[in-house]
């Protein structure tokens, strides 16, 4: 499986890049993941317009928005595997930057996932869905780590 993650900017606190190189380090047994940065944009129209030209042809496309769908990590774990029987085979995840994303982006968006209620940095994001993807491959498995 092909996993690509979009964001817009560069992580900037130790804690976080070393979390999210922990995680990556830990998916690449399970998947190939390529994550892309862009940085901000004057508007949210250009930011959403770039992004969206970083999506593979032929990608599912999931964003980050908190007006999205929440789950839970075993209905997250299984929406993947659902996909996955479906023959997808390549998923982009897109998180926008501080003022969100734009209309384009989220009605060009496969599925729209809410990590939480509460605001979160997209730094902090980042980590948090980073670590879910690897949770997902872990309680599809069947292997120890959810529990």
């Amino acid at each position: 499986m092909k996993i690509n993650l979009i964001v817009v900017g560069k992580l900037k606190e130790k804690f976080l890049v070393d979390g999210v190189a922990e995680y990556l380090k830990r998916l690449k047994k399970f998947a190939n993941i390529e994550v892309r940065e862009i940085p901000e944009c004057r508007t949210l129209e250009d930011e959403g317009q770039k992004l969206l030209s970083l999506v593979p042809q032929n990608s599912w496309l999931c964003v980050l928005d908190v007006a999205g769908a929440p789950l839970t990590s075993e209905e997250f774990a299984k929406k993947i595997a659902a996909l996955t029987l479906d023959g997808v085979s390549n998923l982009t995840f897109v998180i926008g930057g501080a003022f969100g994303l734009s209309d384009e982006l989220r009605q060009a968006a496969s599925f729209r996932l809410s990590l939480s209620k509460m605001t979160l940095t997209h730094q902090m994001a980042r980590l948090f869905l980073i670590e879910q993807i690897y949770r997902a491959f872990k309680i599809n498995r069947h292997e120890p780590y959810h529990w």
